[in-house]
C-alpha cells in the first residue's frame, strides 16, 4: 500500500492528516504557511485523494498505513496536526506510540465525537447541489452564497459565509468529495456505528495538546471538543466564535497564528 504523500519545506517535522472526505490539497490551508518554518508531511489516507486501495478496508488500516508511512521516512521524532477525522486517527498515534510525538494539534475533532446536525431535507439536497454546482465553475459569487449558499447544507459547515471560504470549497473542498471512495465512506460508517469514544484513555497522554474548535460546529460539536481537552494533562483550548467545522477556511489567518505560537513555545 502506497500513500501519495505533499512534503513541503524544511526542519522539523508536522505529520498533517485529513478529514473526511478530504485530501493532502484540503490541508494547504496549514502547509503553506508551517512549511515556511517546519517540514510538513501530509498523506491522502488510504481511499481518499490520489491514494489506492484494493479492497474494503477498516479504520485500524490507516493507522497502520501512517506508521509505515513514519518509517519509511525514518521519523521517529515529530508533531501530529490532525483535523475532523485526521484528528481521531492523530490521537489514536499518539496513544499507541507516545515517544514518537513531541505534540498533538486537534483541529474540529474529539476523542468522542458528537453531533447535533438536523435532518438533512430534499431541498437542503437541492440548494446544495445547485450552490456547489455553481460555486465550482464561479467561486466565491456573493450572489450564489447568498441565494443559495445560505439554504444548503453549506451553512452547517461554514458559519461565515464568506467569499473566500467558498474558494476554499470550490478549491479543495469539491475535488476531495468526489475523489474519495465508496470503501473510506463504508470505513468511516462503520467506525461510527460501533461508538468511537476514547476518553478514558486520553490521561495516558502526556505530550502537549492544542485543541481548537469552532462555537457553532454542528459535525463535531465544540463541548465534545471540549471535553477531550480537559481529559488530556497538558492542553490547551481554543473555541472560535462564530465559526463552524471548517473553521481553518473562515478564519484562517487567526487559526495559523495561535498555532505557530503553540509550536513556537514547544521549542522554548
Amino acid at each position: 500500500m502506497d500513500l501519495n504523500v505533499e512534503i513541503k519545506g524544511k526542519g522539523y517535522p508536522i505529520l498533517c492528516l485529513h478529514g473526511h472526505p478530504g485530501s493532502a490539497n484540503c490541508m494547504s490551508v496549514f502547509t503553506d504557511v508551517l512549511s515556511k518554518d517546519y517540514q510538513t508531511i501530509t498523506p491522502d489516507l488510504r481511499g481518499y485523494g490520489k491514494s489506492s486501495y484494493r479492497k474494503d478496508f477498516s479504520m485500524k488500516q490507516h493507522l497502520e498505513d501512517l506508521q509505515k508511512l513514519l518509517d519509511q521516512y525514518q521519523i521517529e521524532d515529530c508533531l501530529l496536526l490532525g483535523w475532523s477525522l485526521g484528528g481521531i486517527l492523530a490521537l489514536e498515534l499518539a496513544l499507541c506510540s507516545r515517544k514518537r510525538f513531541r505534540g498533538l494539534i486537534l483541529i474540529a475533532s474529539a476523542a468522542s465525537p458528537r453531533s447535533d446536525h438536523p435532518a438533512i431535507t430534499k431541498q437542503d439536497l437541492i440548494y446544495t447541489g445547485i450552490a456547489g454546482i455553481i460555486n465550482f465553475f464561479k467561486p466565491g459569487w456573493l450572489w450564489n452564497i447568498n441565494r443559495f449558499g445560505t439554504r444548503s447544507l453549506f451553512r452547517y459547515l461554514i458559519f461565515q459565509q464568506t467569499p473566500a471560504a467558498y474558494q476554499y470549497l470550490a478549491h479543495q473542498g469539491v475535488p476531495a468529495y468526489f475523489q474519495t471512495s465508496a470503501a473510506a465512506n463504508k470505513a468511516l460508517s462503520s467506525a461510527i456505528a460501533d461508538g468511537y469514544n476514547r476518553l478514558d484513555e486520553l490521561p495516558q497522554i502526556d505530550i502537549p495538546c492544542l485543541i481548537l474548535a469552532g462555537e457553532c460546529d454542528r459535525h463535531i460539536t465544540a463541548d465534545s471538543s471540549k471535553k477531550t481537552s480537559q481529559k488530556i494533562k497538558n492542553s490547551q483550548f481554543i473555541c472560535y466564535p462564530n465559526t463552524a467545522h471548517l473553521f481553518p477556511w473562515e478564519i484562517p489567518q487567526q487559526v495559523l497564528q495561535d498555532l505557530q505560537q503553540w509550536i513556537s513555545k514547544l521549542e522554548d
